[in-house]
């Protein structure tokens, strides 16, 4: 099968690639809770949103989807983006620290009584060890580094789709299913080729 290209083709990819990433985060701006949200906690909550924005922009890098960043461009801004998730990580959880200490120290712990706090704690550990993992990487074989690198990926992103999915917060419902959706879509793929996997 002919793979499509072209300019136009490229415009399209990058519309859809943009309101992906821009109309979940807008969508959130607008909710009414944030209201009576202290301004911490709604910093925090964004550094959540757009780690998970993020999610959904690395196996879309990983894979050469995205037009202009291809092959070594892509891999580049691939480890630009994973360490710009690591750093939302921290500052969604040190800024939900600061607001509620208890709580938190709960979901370290895995002592949560809401599962969605169980799911975000095994997202955190996640990103956690793939941020070492991604730095030991002269330390493996390349195989065993990628179905490592690959296995923690596909539990960032389910973990996190689960985390989100489960909290009535300041996303908006369908954009956050859509982006879940996406994440789920974009990375069983990646996911797979680090495991061997090869389309036909």
């Amino acid at each position: 099968m002919k793979k499509t290209t072209g300019a136009g083709y490229n415009i399209q990819i990058w519309l859809v690639f943009l309101a992906a990433i821009l109309v979940p985060i807008a969508l959130a701006a607008t909710s009414p809770q944030l209201a009576w949200r202290d301004p911490i906690y709604i910093a925090a909550g964004f550094a959540g949103i757009v780690g998970m924005v993020l999610l959904f922009v690395q196996p879309v890098l990983i894979a050469g989807h995205l037009p202009g960043f291809a092959g070594v461009r892509g891999r580049r801004l691939h480890r630009v983006t994973g360490t710009t998730l690591l750093l939302a990580v921290v500052l969604h959880v040190a800024g939900l620290w600061i607001t509620s200490p208890p709580d938190v120290i709960d979901v370290l712990l895995f002592a949560s009584p809401t599962p969605f706090g169980v799911w975000g704690a095994l997202a955190m550990w996640a990103v956690f060890a793939s941020a070492l993992v991604a730095l030991l990487r002269r330390k493996f074989r390349p195989r065993v580094w990628r179905m490592l690198h690959g296995g923690l990926a596909a539990m960032i992103a389910g973990s996190t789709v689960a985390h989100v999915l489960l909290i009535e917060g300041t996303m908006e419902v369908l954009s956050k299913v859509a982006l879940s959706a996406l994440i789920v879509m974009v990375s069983l793929p990646v996911v797979l080729r680090a495991f061997g996997w090869r389309r036909t």
